[in-house]
């Protein structure tokens, strides 16, 4: 079964913000420049979206109890261990990939569903604002990694070779 280009996309934002993290200590990912969040907590965060998203709504599973209320969307600031925020992120994510393997075009319109109704996005949409968030945070996270006086960070959007256009047939 071919990959649809939407979840493509998705693992290609994934990999543009891990290569826009290598090298980083914990005691930089623990790091707040105000009103930014710190590295830790990015990679968390983001972790929580694909596991809402791709694990608790989509596979009715809950893999990670408690990352919302860590690094959920206005949950209070914190800092979290950066090698446990990358465990997490790495679980959630392989998980996630289960269900986003399987998503064809016409399954994208369609909107899961939470307590017996329907989701206020689509598939599709979510696919979408869950790559842009990955996008968001590469920016944010590289802005942190400048103001730490990191050098020589990674070119973005980088190697496009793993994520050429090829329409959706």
């Amino acid at each position: 079964m071919q990959i649809h280009p939407l979840v493509v996309q998705l693992r290609f934002a994934r990999g543009a913000f891990a290569r826009g993290l290598e090298g980083v200590g914990e005691e930089d990912a623990l790091c707040r420049f105000m009103p930014m969040n710190s590295i830790s907590w990015m990679v968390g965060h983001l972790a929580n979206q694909e596991h809402y998203y791709w694990v608790v709504l989509a596979q009715h599973k809950n893999i990670a109890p408690g990352l919302n209320e860590r690094v959920g969307y206005g949950m209070p600031a914190n800092t979290p261990p950066l090698k446990e925020m990358w465990e997490v992120w790495h679980t959630v994510t392989a998980e996630a990939d289960l269900y986003l393997d399987t998503l064809t075009s016409a399954m994208l319109p369609e909107h899961l569903s939470w307590e017996g109704k329907p989701t206020s996005e689509s598939i599709g949409t979510r696919l979408l604002r869950n790559t842009y968030h990955y996008w968001y945070h590469t920016g944010e996270s590289a802005a942190v990694r400048q103001m730490l006086g990191h050098t020589n960070l990674p070119e973005f959007v980088g190697d496009m070779s793993t994520a050429v256009y090829r329409g959706e047939n």
